[in-house]
């Protein structure tokens, strides 16, 4: 994915694009624009800019532009986080656990999904 950052609101519109498939304008418009209250004007401005810097692919159908995430919301997700870690808590995980351990509430599912992720990372490392 492209280094060029990205604002929350262009996240959360990257997000929808990735989870509904390639959609038009007026169909983003409608399902994502629309319930936050924004004009067209502004949706087409932040589909071009995530186009411009390379998180939007785009292409004519039957004379109408469709985009699409090039990435499944998965792999953006992924991206984001680690963007996050590597930007804001400067390449370490820690602060972000001690927040999950002190104030986050997590669910037991959310629990389970965090032990078999230790698992993994444990079993990698004796794999080294």
């Amino acid at each position: 994915m492209n280094p060029k950052t990205i604002g929350d609101q262009e996240m959360a519109l990257l997000r929808y694009v990735a989870e509904h498939g390639p959609r038009t304008v007026g169909q983003v418009v409608e399902g994502f624009g629309e319930p936050r209250g924004l004009a067209r004007s502004t949706v087409l401005t932040m589909m071009e800019r995530l186009r411009q810097k390379g998180h939007l692919d785009r292409e004519q159908v039957e004379g109408v532009f469709r985009y699409v995430s090039p990435v499944a919301e998965g792999d953006l997700l992924r991206g984001a986080v680690r963007s996050f870690v590597e930007k804001t808590l400067a390449g370490s995980v820690s602060p972000f656990v001690a927040y999950l351990a002190d104030n986050a509430e997590v669910s037991a599912d959310e629990l389970a999904e965090l032990e078999e992720l230790v698992s993994r990372l444990k079993s990698r490392r004796q794999e080294e």
